[in-house]
């Protein structure tokens, strides 16, 4: 693989529960009950207003919760996200490589970027792209863009989102099982690998 795309929260970043202290959250102030774990990662979905729309059918408003999430995001009361160690060392090992690495995240730029900064991966990203909730159409722009060869090409994420994406675009897909998405989940859409720890990816990407 010359090629790699990456998601950012649940691949790169360590972000679970505070994910789900600002679902909880906006819940919260939809009049929508709490939900666990476990009920989380058997049902997120990307785009992620699909998930939040199966909770608030009625009167669910996109605008409304991205407002919602930019402030809890920031919220001191926020549960602190950290980096995976051994993902910041891959992706570092993968640039001094001579690979092409790209990140396609619905994060906030205000967040992401900053991560980047502090986690020492300045200058090691050929393209970032970051408020990106339906993602096919930032991953086809890079490919194009970079004129990409597919078959070296893959997209790294923890929602079969990433995997949909990867399949239509004529790319690899790689699901990792410590992010949103149940490991059971994952497995059945079916993507051309599946790992459970950083060690795995990296025995893949390195190969």
């Amino acid at each position: 693989m010359k090629n790699i795309i990456f998601d950012w929260s649940g691949v790169v970043r360590e972000t679970v529960a505070s994910q789900l202290w600002i679902i909880n959250k906006i819940f919260e102030r939809w009049g929508v009950g709490a939900i666990s774990l476990e009920e989380f990662r058997e049902n997120w979905e990307q785009p992620y207003t699909l998930f939040y729309k199966r909770y608030v059918p009625e009167g669910y408003s996109e605008k409304d919760q991205a407002k919602m999430y930019k402030e809890l995001v920031l919220d001191k009361d926020c549960p602190k996200s950290c980096e995976i160690p051994e993902m910041v060392e891959l992706i570092r090992t993968l640039k001094s490589n001579g690979a092409f690495l790209a990140v396609v995240s619905s994060d906030l730029s205000e967040t992401l970027l900053a991560e980047v900064k502090e986690w020492g991966l300045e200058n090691i990203f050929n393209e970032i792209v970051t408020h990106a909730d339906d993602k096919l159409e930032a991953v086809n722009k890079i490919i194009k863009d970079n004129h990409l060869n597919r078959g070296e090409t893959c997209f790294i994420g923890d929602s079969n989102h990433e995997i949909d994406v990867a399949r239509t675009m004529g790319i690899k897909s790689i699901a990792v099982t410590w992010g949103f998405t149940s490991r059971n989940k994952l497995k059945a859409k079916n993507p051309d690998y599946i790992v459970d720890e950083p060690g795995e990816l990296s025995t893949i990407l390195l190969a």
